[in-house]
């Protein structure tokens, strides 16, 4: 079964910009890493509060694409531009 991660960030405010276009360099490596079946991300109306909606296909999947951000200092970039930590829920998918 698949997961659904819901993973939430607050930009610092005048990072807003430089945060939307890094999302728009590693989004394109997202969805082609192995495991990954699909993500998208928002923003709050409060402008700086964005959650990414990912689909993946377990969470061993997200768990080495993580690995793999690390490495190369995506999430150390990230972290620069957000006022806390993030806040990452797993979903496990559900027949209904």
């Amino acid at each position: 079964m698949s997961i659904l991660v819901h993973l939430e960030i607050d930009a610092k405010p005048e990072c807003v910009s430089d945060l939307k276009q890094l999302l728009v360099n590693l989004f394109p490596d997202t969805r082609t890493f192995d495991g990954c079946i699909d993500i998208s991300s928002y923003l709050n109306d409060n402008g700086h509060t964005f959650i990414f909606i990912e689909n993946w296909v377990s969470k061993e999947h997200y768990a080495k694409y993580m690995a793999w951000r690390e490495e190369t200092g995506a999430l150390a970039t990230l972290g620069n531009y957000l006022q806390g930590p993030p806040t990452i829920r797993y979903f496990d998918a559900i027949v209904a």
